[in-house]
């Protein structure tokens, strides 16, 4: 089955979380900003407007919040990873995009953003 060309997508979701490969990172934590794309047929909950034949987007971004905040990791790519398996768990998603960024990442050079992005399907 191919997959649906719609999409529920959230962006800037800001946590400050533990993770990081230094000792410091863990200890003081820092901001990470997290983007999730879900792609899903949106058709039933849109023909029957029923919050019921969708993802509830809010509760999505606590569960997203939430997986993110917890249990410290070394790597963006696991808490990246971590995301999608919470995202990929509700029924509709077919895939999903992921992308972490660490705008306060330990880099010795000016910079606006390190980011990673991740997709993954059913």
């Amino acid at each position: 089955m191919p997959v649906s060309k719609d999409r529920i997508t959230l962006t800037g979701l800001r946590v400050q979380a533990n993770h990081g490969v230094f000792d410091f990172e863990r200890a003081n934590g820092q901001l990470f900003v997290i983007d999730v794309t879900a792609w899903l047929d949106l058709s039933p909950a849109a023909l029957s407007d029923d919050l019921a034949n969708t993802v509830h987007y809010g509760e999505l971004a606590e569960e997203v919040v939430a997986a993110v905040a917890n249990d410290p990791v070394d790597l963006i790519e696991t808490v990246a990873e971590r995301v999608a398996q919470v995202v990929l768990a509700h029924a509709p998603v077919q895939k999903v995009e992921v992308t972490v960024h660490k705008p306060q990442a330990p880099i010795s050079v000016e910079f606006a953003d390190v980011a990673v992005t991740i997709e993954r399907s059913r």
